[in-house]
């Protein structure tokens, strides 16, 4: 078993724990907050950030307490960045829907639930606790669940970042039509970081989309390269949690002195 996989298991189990009726996860969708237009906060000439709200990672392990995440998101909103990415997967990420809806209520730009989305309820799920924009991982999912959730991603008014590790997943992606890719340089199967992926795949990906370089961006040359080989957004956690000042590390992210 991968990683993913068992990210994934454990993703199924703890929904199965907390899923509700469809009547009433659809009445809370119809309390919700309107969906704010991330594909609009992400478009323009200037690099934009993507900025995460993360406590923990498969990888490293305990990064931050975050006791006040809706804090921690309106610092992010005030450095400059241009989405909240908030970690719901509870067993590996130590992130939370409440996590979820206290950032959403603090801050006014657009928000992403950053989550492993194996299940349909989940985007009902996500849309009733305010997420303008999902995550949908290409390395999980089938080819008819790529475009189920796409579909239903849509319908529900919101956004997705559909992320890829290799040319075979971006491959698959593009078959849905996307409005924006992230390229992972982490590989979610063996959690190894090769920043090659950014320069071997991002040139792949249609000019007219959104192109966003995720993980392994902890310096100013980290956004360099990628921004190299096309990105016009970056997706950052660590870097930004670890930070004593998290504006004064956007800043140095995107080289404003």
């Amino acid at each position: 078993m991968t990683v993913l996989d068992s990210i994934i298991e454990g993703v199924r189990e703890d929904l199965a724990k907390r899923r509700k009726s469809l009547n009433q996860i659809h009445e809370e969708m119809t309390q919700a907050a309107p969906v704010r237009d991330a594909h609009l906060a992400l478009t323009g000439d200037e690099m934009k950030v993507i900025a995460e709200v993360k406590r923990s990672s498969p990888s490293k392990g305990a990064l931050s307490a975050i006791t006040d995440p809706a804090a921690l998101a309106e610092r992010y909103q005030s450095a400059g960045a241009s989405v909240i990415s908030v970690l719901t997967e509870e067993r590996r990420f130590k992130g939370s829907l409440a996590d979820l809806d206290a950032v959403r209520n603090r801050v006014d730009i657009p928000v992403l639930r950053k989550d492993f989305m194996v299940d349909e309820y989940q985007f009902f799920e996500a849309r009733a606790h305010g997420a303008d924009l999902v995550l949908l991982i290409v390395a999980g999912l089938s080819d008819s669940q790529l475009n189920e959730f796409a579909a239903l991603t849509t319908e529900l008014g919101m956004r997705a970042l559909v992320e890829v590790h290799t040319h075979q997943e971006l491959e698959r992606a593009l078959e849905i039509k996307p409005e924006l890719i992230g390229i992972n340089s982490r590989n979610l199967k063996t959690l190894e970081v090769d920043p090659k992926a950014f320069a071997e795949l991002l040139p792949q990906i249609p000019g007219d989309l959104i192109r966003v370089a995720e993980s392994g961006i902890s310096t100013r040359s980290d956004v360099e390269f990628a921004q190299k080989y096309g990105a016009n957004a970056i997706l950052v956690g660590e870097a930004l949690v670890n930070a004593g000042d998290p504006n004064l590390a956007m800043r140095e992210l995107l080289g404003q002195r």
